[in-house]
């Protein structure tokens, strides 16, 4: 086994009873659902649940295991140590180029990688439930760089850089199948007075599969800062001039930031990721641009020069790739890997100093 996975080796330490002496903590401490500390802490512990998962089940293939039980060996304790059970496995299969020429040279052998899993939340009080506890949460990894997923992950990576990775496999996969997932449980006519709920997550990669997801959920529909900032400014004004000019979809994008403005993700990001970068930038210039110029930044916020190119070619959006609201949460630590899936499930302290801001639409 590998100790550097293993959960009462490196999982949250303050959500642990002290153990006896001479044993390890295996058990978590009693959950407050209204503590934003938990809540966090208990989301990246199933992310990263996701991630050993796969990565067990991969050896196993490699070892020439096809039944994949024994993965289960070090993974469910970032699970069923917050009292939630694996309730589906969300897999399908990789679109890289050497999977699928792998797919016609040995015929029948087309392995499923693991993406997402769907945790069902089962308390131990039985009927109590907490108000602010959810039902299911939908938890999607991210890249894997050591394992055989690499190559399908990094290619998804490409895509989402040039802004292509929403008619990808995956993506698509993962609508689908949540969708399905949502149908299923959530009551006829559900709605904000559904007892059900269902909480959408994902680190990196896993991010913008659950952003995509949880868009399409939401519209219930299937540098120097002075020259940066007054670049900025004149990209808002060029957007709100080319807005004029393709009016409809100006309509478009506004009507779709109407529908989707109820629904605010908490987005945590660390302040020196690169990868985050866009998520500060989009939300304070926007910000900066309504203390300014209150007219244009209300019309240039809905719209991005990749949607209003993708309509000028007769190619309308289902859906805006930008947010209209969010929490966003930001640590500004000098310590640790920025990028890293722990920071998420640390107390706050030296490798995770938070502050959080949020953003609504319209403001």
């Amino acid at each position: 086994m590998d100790s550097s996975k293993g959960f009462a080796f490196t999982g949250p330490r303050h959500m642990m009873p002290k153990a006896e002496a001479g044993s390890s903590p295996t058990n978590t401490t009693e959950i407050d659902w209204d503590n934003e500390e938990h809540r966090r802490c208990i989301t990246a512990c199933l992310i990263k649940g996701t991630y050993v998962l796969e990565s067990e089940r991969t050896k196993l293939r490699e070892a020439g295991n096809d039944t994949c039980e024994e993965a289960l060996a070090l993974a469910p304790a970032w699970w069923e140590s917050f009292h939630f059970r694996r309730f589906r496995v969300l897999a399908c299969e990789c679109e890289c180029v050497l999977c699928q020429v792998g797919r016609h040279i040995v015929a029948g052998r087309s392995p499923r990688f693991t993406y997402g899993v769907i945790f069902e939340y089962v308390p131990p009080d039985g009927p109590r439930w907490h108000p602010s506890a959810p039902s299911y949460v939908v938890a999607f990894r991210g890249t894997m760089r050591r394992d055989a997923t690499n190559l399908g992950d990094m290619r998804l990576d490409l895509r989402i850089l040039l802004n292509a990775h929403h008619s990808c496999g995956r993506f698509s996969h993962a609508r689908e199948e949540v969708g399905k997932f949502l149908d299923s449980v959530m009551p006829s006519g559900g709605g904000a007075g559904s007892s059900c709920v269902v909480w959408l997550a994902g680190h990196s990669l896993g991010a913008s599969i659950a952003l995509d997801v949880g868009r399409i959920a939401a519209c219930g529909d299937r540098q120097q800062a002075t020259s940066t900032r007054g670049l900025h400014t004149t990209s808002y004004i060029l957007k709100h001039g080319l807005g004029k000019v393709l009016k409809p979809h100006k309509n478009n994008m506004e009507e779709q930031f109407e529908q989707l403005s109820p629904w605010v993700p908490n987005l945590y990001v660390h302040q020196r990721d690169i990868i985050c970068k866009g998520f500060f930038d989009y939300f304070e210039q926007r910000e900066r641009m309504q203390e300014r110029l209150p007219c244009v930044a209300a019309s240039g916020t809905t719209l991005s020069y990749r949607d209003m190119c993708r309509s000028a070619f007769g190619m309308q959006n289902e859906r805006p790739h930008l947010l209209p609201s969010a929490m966003l949460w930001k640590n500004q630590s000098s310590a640790g890997n920025p990028h890293e899936l722990r920071q998420w499930w640390q107390q706050e302290g030296p490798e995770l100093v938070l502050s959080r801001k949020a953003y609504k639409w319209p403001a």
